[in-house]
């Protein structure tokens, strides 16, 4: 296992302080509010890989669970009786899921696009899944699955669709020039 360098920790650093900040662009919906965090936590993995990216997220879940308010609606351990809770989960493993396919072998434009589709899917998911449980037998609200697919999918999957282009295009530029600044070593493709 590759040691942390003083160095990964202060790009850790920096995406806990992006995704902190992404929390608090957003607009409000009735279920899950439209956030940045998606776009950080998404970046987080292809430019810090899997370890360093479920580092990151990790940390930002850590502080919001021990009170630090920096979740869309505060923070705390009953956070995770919050129908939102499951996203945040979603964050954390799709970091390492989508570093870990950006980094499987060279980094071109596909395999980042690629990684953040997969990296999606796993936040919907988990996302989604866990709204319903929190709703259904925590909450007693008992949503339908049209309902809970438009809540908690369709109102904010097109937007996150539409980024995942940018991130990967974001992410392709900025993992060369950290690595020119001695960063980051990663085989690169200059094409696609």
């Amino acid at each position: 296992m590759k040691k942390i360098t003083t160095l990964d920790l202060i790009l850790c650093a920096m995406f806990v302080a992006l995704i902190t900040v992404g929390t608090f662009i957003r607009i409000p919906l009735p279920l899950v509010p439209f956030t940045m965090q998606n776009i950080f936590t998404m970046l987080a993995g292809l430019v810090l890989g899997a370890r360093l990216g479920l580092l990151s997220v990790s940390v930002y879940i850590i502080m919001g669970l021990v009170g630090i308010p920096v979740f869309t609606q505060g923070g705390g351990i009953g956070y995770v009786f919050q129908p939102t809770f499951g996203y945040l989960i979603g964050f954390a493993i799709a970091a390492f899921v989508s570093g870990y396919i950006a980094y499987a072998g060279k980094m071109t434009y596909k395999r980042l696009l690629i990684a953040n589709f997969v990296g999606l899917a796993i936040i919907y998911s988990l996302g989604t899944v866990y709204c319903y449980l929190v709703s259904r037998f925590y909450l007693g609200n008992i949503m339908g699955v049209k309902a809970l697919l438009l809540s908690c999918v369709f109102t904010t999957l097109p937007k996150d669709i539409l980024l995942s282009f940018g991130v990967a295009y974001v992410a392709k530029k900025l993992v060369p020039a950290l690595n020119h600044i001695g960063l980051k070593k990663v085989k690169t493709s200059t094409n696609s």
